[in-house]
């Protein structure tokens, strides 16, 4: 179980920060250097820190993360499916949220924005991505009011909040990197009140990470050879230096992706945990095996030779093969789908 700690911690906010002023810490890290990778193949919470603290400058950019209409519809209806037939009964808005590695607050923002969220707490144990998520909030107005949005650096096994204080605890493709998934399900249940939901989204399946990280490869592979011919080089290449820091980066996340859950057995850790009324959901086949390769090529090509007819190809291609998807999770197992969910309540 967690210390109390301090009430400049209790509150939600940046040990570093001073009080009122949301974000005043260091910003988000360098690229890890060969030296740095290398070590971190060793140390797990240092691979963490370095990977998500390098990639939170550009995880935005990289993911196509946005705070308009597009995002905001995807979150909604990602907690929604995740939800289940508890969305039928959920409050709305849930009153006090702590989101759970939020990176750049993608998750917790845009629901919301959305209006399932009122009062929200992000924390990640990378700084740079806290900083990121409380600057995003400031730029929607976040920051201020009755309930502006406030951050912590914290791990998911090790929460600096009292028990039975949140509403609701949330995260999104954030159990995957949790060396002791059970031990931080068990955590973020002490912080929930008697009643309240756990809700964690986008987790990869084992069989649809399986297919992602080939997609992945055989994409790249074949991206950045054509792309290093003559006749294409100059205008569709990435540097030398660029695809170089692109491997580093990619190196440090096969240290810090460490799980991937057959839907089932999620449940069984949930229930372990203490959870109970858990349910979970899966999305996402087709649509993965067209947003892998997508995501890769945009990472391995010169981003000014794609523009917004690109985006909006990506991005409608991902949403109808979405919609088949839907139908195709009446019939086919969960198992075979890319993302897993997980929800329950605490007793």
């Amino acid at each position: 179980m967690a210390a109390d700690g301090a009430d400049a911690t209790r509150d939600g906010r940046l040990p570093e920060e001073p009080a009122g002023q949301p974000g005043s810490v260091p910003g988000p890290g360098r690229a890890a250097s060969e030296a740095e990778v290398e070590a971190a193949w060793a140390d797990t919470d240092l691979a963490q820190v370095l990977y998500h603290d390098w990639e939170a400058g550009t995880y935005d950019d990289k993911w196509s993360i946005s705070f308009d209409e597009r995002c905001i519809s995807f979150a909604a209806d990602r907690f929604t499916t995740a939800l289940g037939p508890a969305a039928v009964d959920a409050p709305r808005p849930f009153g006090r949220a702590l989101e759970i590695g939020a990176g750049t607050g993608f998750f917790s923002l845009n629901l919301r924005q959305a209006g399932w969220l009122e009062e929200v707490v992000v924390t990640d144990v990378s700084a740079g991505m806290v900083q990121t998520a409380l600057a995003n909030a400031a730029h929607l107005g976040y920051d201020t009011g009755e309930h502006p949005v406030t951050g912590q650096v914290a791990g998911i096994t090790d929460l600096p909040f009292a028990d039975d204080s949140f509403d609701l605890v949330l995260g999104h493709a954030v159990l995957h990197h949790v060396p002791d998934v059970e031990a931080g399900l068990r955590e973020c249940l002490r912080v929930l009140r008697p009643g309240g939901r756990l809700l964690f989204a986008g987790e990869p399946t084992v069989v649809g990470d399986r297919y992602a990280r080939a997609l992945g490869r055989a994409t790249w592979a074949v991206t950045t050879r054509v792309t290093h011919l003559p006749w294409w080089r100059e205008r569709w290449a990435r540097s030398k230096a660029e695809l170089d820091e692109s491997s580093r980066a990619a190196a440090l996340e096969a240290v810090v992706d460490l799980h991937t859950f057959h839907p089932g057995d999620l449940a069984r850790t949930a229930l372990r945990a203490g959870a109970v009324d858990v349910t979970t959901a899966t999305e996402e086949l087709l649509a993965a095996f067209l947003g892998w390769p997508v995501r890769t090529f945009e990472a391995a090509v010169n981003p000014e030779r794609l523009g917004w007819r690109w985006a909006m190809f990506a991005y409608r291609g991902w949403q109808r093969l979405g919609a088949v998807d839907r139908v195709l999770s009446r019939v086919l197992p969960q198992g075979v789908f890319y993302d897993v969910s997980v929800t329950g309540t605490k007793p």
